[in-house]
């Protein structure tokens, strides 16, 4: 395993200077800026296809709706909804305050929250009680987040420290090659990721979660994740926040020129799921469950679609963001609560009291959505055929 530092990555424009934490903190300030300022920054570049799927119709549901049951077990915690806080910001003061007023949401609404990358406290960590949120949600699952460029660079005792002092339940691993590429000081070597992940999979006393952050994983990536010891694979596919088109508002004219090009890349959750649950994860043999959807969902019919088409949980993180910034803790509730109610009227309306009766849902699935799932599909089968890797 490498132990070469990523401070002093190249890039092909030449030794980029070393990653100081004011300079991380500064950044994630202006990511966080960004996101937020819906009016300013456009960040949301594809249509995430979950209008694609529709549920049939049962005006005959013989359902009390005070019987449905949106319960379920993560991590360890009986959750109140299939929904995840998902890992958004961190490092700065706002993202601070964001990150607090997120984990008391969660923890009032009794569902699980993710943190920003905890990179900064390998620099500095007299930012620790920014990431220390389990005080704010003693009862809920929280997840720290690093990036598998980190987990290849820093020893395991010293990130498995860390991750004691934090209380988390599990270390949600990202990878974000498209959004480091167009970082002034981003990495820019990415070997090794996949013998990095397993081995800190075996070495984790804790649960591991494996996510993108934006553009999907391909269904042959997930099955190798999930074969190498990760918990869960959170896809964070295409279709909600890209950010890519983030750094486009970061860089140079020419940088963001070319930034704009991958305004389409990826691949859409939807698109992944459908791919997945058409067989690429042969049933019986420990999948169940442990995929979660994230990355262009936005209402409780896009959380019950995501559990029909095979998803354990779904997650979210821009509209919570947006939520905590403009109306606190009580904005973000607010939008918790839209999304129980839509799910739970899906629910009903299905005939499913469970959401276990809700995955065995049939569903009508329009004709471009088929040909596309099929096509991501066939194309991953082919990769993988010819290749050795």
């Amino acid at each position: 395993m490498s132990t070469a530092s990523s401070d002093q990555t190249e890039s092909a424009g030449g030794p980029q200077r070393p990653h100081h934490a004011g300079d991380i903190s500064e950044r994630k300030a202006r990511h966080l800026e960004i996101c937020v300022d819906s009016e300013s920054y456009s960040v949301e570049t594809q249509r995430s296809y979950f209008s694609g799927v529709r549920f049939l119709h049962r005006s005959l549901p013989e359902i009390d709706a005070a019987s449905v049951d949106t319960r379920l077990q993560f991590l360890g915690n009986e959750i109140a909804l299939p929904l995840l806080i998902s890992c958004m910001t961190g490092g700065s003061a706002e993202g601070n305050l964001v990150n607090m007023r997120l984990a008391e949401a969660a923890e009032r609404a009794r569902v699980p929250v993710g943190m920003g990358s905890i990179r900064i406290l390998f620099r500095d960590e007299s930012y620790f009680d920014q990431f220390h949120m389990k005080p704010h949600a003693p009862n809920v699952p929280i997840l720290a987040n690093l990036s598998a460029v980190q987990i290849r660079e820093i020893g395991h005792p010293r990130i498995i420290e860390i991750l004691k002092r934090l209380e988390v339940q599990a270390l949600a691993i990202h990878l974000n090659a498209a959004q480091e590429l167009f970082q002034p000081d981003g990495d820019r070597d990415f070997h090794g990721l996949k013998e990095a992940v397993a081995h800190f999979c075996e070495d984790s006393p804790i649960p591991v979660i494996v996510k993108e952050t934006g553009f999907g994983i391909r269904p042959s990536e997930v099955r190798f994740l999930l074969d190498a010891g990760a918990a869960y694979v959170d896809l964070a596919g295409a279709g909600g926040t890209n950010w890519v088109r983030v750094e486009s508002y970061r860089v140079p004219g020419a940088q963001a020129q070319v930034a704009r090009e991958f305004d389409d890349w990826g691949i859409p959750t939807a698109l992944i799921l459908a791919s997945l649950r058409s067989g690429a994860l042969a049933p019986g043999v420990g999948y169940e469950g442990r995929i979660i959807a994230s990355g262009g969902l936005r209402t409780g019919s896009d959380v019950a679609k995501a559990i029909a088409l095979g998803a354990g949980l779904a997650g979210m993180a821009l509209p919570f963001a947006r939520a905590v910034y403009s109306g606190g803790v009580e904005a973000a509730l607010e939008e918790i609560a839209k999304i129980d109610l839509s799910l739970r009227t899906a629910m009903l309306l299905t005939g499913s009291p469970t959401l276990a009766k809700l995955r065995a849902q049939r569903l009508i699935i329009d004709p471009e959505f088929q040909a596309a799932a099929d096509a991501l599909t066939a194309a991953d089968s082919d990769t993988m055929a010819n290749s050795h890797v």
